[in-house]
């Protein structure tokens, strides 16, 4: 296929699987993959748990890929800055000008929010393969407390690592964990999960500060408790990295915005955490910040940038059934499917089995999402259907088969 330069920005999951399609899908001329992080492409999941327990090291969350058939430019450690889309051209930190006249994908992913006191000593955030080193060196050096100020779902896996290692741990969250994603009724579920796990979870109170003098002493709540903490760790959500494309021409909303395509501007595609995009199959109109969203999307977006040209399959709109897991205290978390803006959940669980869950969301008249706690066999079925956008009454009816007593 003969076509200019492809520049790919962000050299993490997304950044790489687009690359990767790119090369599948016929496009043989210089593909330059860059990225702010000095490290190739590697897994972040790992980093909330294996890494911050010291049970993985760096080599280990790196993300396997033939060089060979990639055939990268890697421009590591030095972020882009600036873009001028209508021309196609990305400034770089070190005052490099380049242009890619066969188009750009955006893959620069998202940054955790910081907050007053994380740069104290033993405040911490985990986002980089640096930050989990270092909080692993800091767990690794106390006796705790530790105190995880944000229930999402890298709150509690650091919370549920540190137990592993036999700290005391307290999770404070305003709402209850990961109430924004799984609603009221489900993330109460979690919370007592993590209770029984021995968390002192702290639920409907902010932090008012991170106290200490140059190291972290404790974090005073709202009502004026001080929690003692040896170390904290901040995980109060991420914002998407756009701030280097304020004068790009792009429009930015909370994101890059994309048509359903995922297309930005001609010869612009953005991918993973980034990218704000109409979902048709759901009439939502956001971003997904999941590891095989950061996969599939990357994807999708490599093939609309080849099809203007007609070397890939027509452009099409991207319209997945998002897929998301966690592993906390040896159970699987799976979420399939979009809950926002349900009108019910429907929790079905075993009163012996209080750690085996399965809750189906319903929209309207129709099921939109599954979420499953040690029910991996049930939410592959359940995956399968969401893709065929089933009534209410069809999931439940599919519910009531798989928990069925074995004849």
């Amino acid at each position: 296929m003969t076509r200019g330069a492809i520049g790919i920005i962000g050299a993490s999951l997304a950044g790489l699987n687009a690359g990767l399609e790119l090369r599948r899908q016929g496009f043989a001329g210089r593909l330059v993959i860059a990225g702010d992080e000095p490290h190739k492409p590697y897994d972040r999941p790992p980093l909330s748990k294996e890494m911050v327990r010291g049970t993985w090291g760096h080599d280990e969350t790196k993300l396997a890929f033939d060089e060979d058939e990639l055939r990268a430019e890697w421009r590591l450690g030095d972020p882009a800055v600036a873009l001028d889309a209508a021309a196609g051209e990305v400034t770089f930190a070190s005052g490099v000008r380049e242009q890619f006249p066969g188009g750009i994908v955006i893959a620069t992913g998202a940054a955790p929010r910081i907050i007053a006191g994380c740069e104290l000593r033993g405040v911490h955030i985990v986002r980089t393969l640096e930050d989990s080193t270092a909080l692993h060196a800091s767990l690794a050096a106390t006796t705790g407390p530790v105190v995880v100020i944000g229930g999402g779902f890298v709150g509690q896996e650091v919370a549920a690592s540190c137990r592993e290692l036999g700290l005391p741990v307290t999770l404070i969250e305003v709402a209850a964990p990961a109430r924004h994603a799984l609603g009221e009724e489900v993330a109460m579920h979690l919370a007592g999960i993590h209770r029984r796990n021995g968390v002192d979870v702290r639920l409907g109170v902010a932090v008012a500060a991170i106290e200490g003098e140059g190291t972290v002493t404790g974090v005073r709540l709202a009502d004026g408790t001080l929690l003692p903490a040896a170390v904290a760790v901040v995980g109060v959500g991420v914002t998407p990295n756009v701030d280097w494309l304020a004068e790009s021409g792009l429009t930015l909303d909370n994101g890059i915005v994309c048509d359903e395509t995922c297309l930005a501007a001609p010869g612009v595609v953005a991918a993973g955490d980034v990218a704000r995009w109409p979902n048709q199959r759901y009439g939502e109109m956001r971003r997904v910040e999941h590891w095989d969203n950061a996969v599939r999307q990357a994807v999708h977006a490599a093939r609309r940038l080849l099809a203007e040209d007609g070397s890939a399959e027509a452009a099409l709109p991207y319209t997945p059934v998002p897929w998301f897991w966690s592993d906390q205290y040896g159970l699987k978390l799976q979420l399939i499917g979009s809950t926002f803006g349900h009108d019910e959940v429907r929790i079905l669980a075993d009163p012996a089995k209080p750690d085996r869950v399965l809750a189906l969301y319903r929209r309207g008249d129709r099921l939109n999402a599954v979420f499953g706690i040690n029910n991996a066999k049930r939410l592959l079925a359940f995956r399968r259907m969401l893709e065929d956008n089933p009534s209410w009454d069809t999931g439940l009816g599919e519910a009531a088969l798989l928990l069925a007593p074995a004849a």
